[in-house]
């Protein structure tokens, strides 16, 4: 689906209150993000601040002045035998979800990391969202392989899926 009024751009320091609304919902309402405690504006501050450090993107996709979801990616793990390898995440606010955003943001986000010379693109989704997963096959990610109980929320024992992209 295509909005008229749908940009995709890099995050600016103004965005990050939209971001932070984001992030933070996924935090609060979903499995997407492993943890229980909310971020405030200087967290996602130094996260912006530390992707622009490592040329690592975060792009955003506007709609009409509004952030409707952004992606990002970054290190994969630290070690330097690793720095060709990221992670990505991409979310999407409510009120935009199923509308072909998080798409059109991977899409964006796998050509730049292809054109900074990234070599693969590692996804870690939590096993039960079958439309994270689904849509990163589409875009060529390999089938996911299951890590089982890694992870804890809501008093639940979660699965990850990894999932990897050559580029």
């Amino acid at each position: 689906m295509t909005h008229s009024g749908l940009s995709i751009r890099p995050a600016i320091d103004s965005d990050l209150d939209e971001i932070l609304a984001i992030h933070n919902a996924a935090i609060r309402d979903s499995l997407a993000i492993w943890t229980e405690l909310e971020v405030d504006r200087a967290d996602r501050e130094r996260w912006l601040a530390a992707h622009d450090a490592a040329g690592h993107p975060i792009i955003v996709a506007e709609i009409d002045g509004a952030v409707a979801g952004y992606a990002a990616y970054g290190p994969w793990r630290e070690k330097s035998g690793y720095r060709h390898t990221v992670e990505n995440s991409v979310y999407v606010a409510e009120g935009f979800q199923r509308q072909g955003i998080a798409r059109l943001l991977m899409v964006d986000l796998i050509e730049l990391a292809r054109e900074n010379g990234i070599h693969v693109m590692i996804a870690a989704i939590e096993a039960g969202n079958l439309a994270s997963i689904a849509l990163h096959e589409q875009l060529g990610f390999e089938p996911p392989q299951i890590m089982r109980e890694v992870g804890i929320k809501f008093d639940r024992w979660l699965d990850l899926a990894f999932m990897r992209l050559q580029l």
